[in-house]
């Protein structure tokens, strides 16, 4: 769950913060251990040291906190299933910013400049697009030993719940398509040319064929394209054309190999040819 804890840390709205994230998974040990009392007591002072130690650190050194906790995690892309569901992770497994919401608790609304004069005085106000849709910050969660934390960071993800699925709109029913693949139908075409069995006489002449790309994305396959149009640059990649037409010749090799199979199969098939089996078997295991 390495991605899980990066996700927590990544999303925290102030360094500060990281503590709630804790309290947060302190608070659900406390609701598991609640009916074992030593258990209890023994997570009421890991949770009493963790106040005395942390609570007097400096917005500087939280900050020095979360940003050497991001650089350690910063190669780890692993996709989470959870997270792409709920469009939090991106397919190339980096997180996604929101760019709504209420801002951290302390901090202005973004979307307005000030100008102030050398006695302090404001002379002039504008705005500015924001490009998203933030709003006033919510009440800061308490940093007691017990109390409401607001931030949702730290719970259990399988049971908080996401604001982009409480507004998906449910979908009609797609019926579905029993339109025959013609990509496939190709593809098991061109495998019967490259074995021989598909005559070159009975490919339709209206055929159009398929094309393998081993780009990584079609982005990259436009690019590519947009930069070799009109003999603008040399291709990067070479195109590999097949023509998978009958050949006598293979056909005939391919006949020949077919009919020692079977001439292999009758002899084994012979009731006269089991006084050599013997034999075989020894020089077998003579080589060997």
């Amino acid at each position: 769950m390495i991605m899980a804890f990066k996700y927590q840390v990544f999303l925290c709205p102030r360094p500060k913060d990281l503590l709630l994230i804790s309290y947060n998974h302190i608070d659900t040990i406390r609701e598991l251990v609640k009916e074992t009392p030593v258990a209890l007591n023994q997570v009421e002072e890991a949770h009493r040291k963790i106040i005395e130690v942390y609570t007097s650190l400096s917005e500087g050194e939280f900050q020095l906190l979360r940003q050497t906790l991001l650089i350690f995690l910063q190669d780890s892309h692993i996709r989470v299933s959870l997270f792409m569901k709920n469009k939090v992770q991106n397919p190339n497994g980096r997180f996604v910013l929101s760019t709504s919401g209420p801002v951290p608790h302390g901090i202005e609304v973004p979307g307005l400049i000030r100008m102030f004069d050398d006695k302090g005085k404001e002379v002039t106000r504008s705005e500015f697009p924001t490009g998203g849709s933030y709003t006033s910050p919510i009440r800061e969660g308490s940093f007691e030993l017990h109390g409401d934390r607001v931030i949702r960071l730290g719970l259990n993800m399988y049971t908080v719940n996401h604001p982009e699925e409480t507004h998906t709109s449910k979908a009609a029913p797609v019926k579905a398509d029993d339109t025959p693949n013609l990509l496939a139908k190709e593809e098991l075409n061109q495998l019967a040319r490259l074995m021989g069995s598909m005559k070159s006489e009975s490919t339709p002449k209206s055929e159009p064929g398929f094309r393998i790309n081993l780009f990584t994305t079609d982005e990259e396959e436009e690019e590519e394209e947009a930069r070799t149009a009109g003999g603008a640059g040399e291709p990067l990649f070479g195109v590999i054309n097949i023509q998978a037409m009958q050949d006598e010749q293979f056909a005939t090799q391919l006949a020949q190999i077919a009919g020692q199979f079977a001439d292999e199969g009758e002899q084994s098939d012979n009731p006269g040819s089991s006084s050599n089996k013997g034999d075989d078997l020894l020089d077998m295991m003579d080589q060997l």
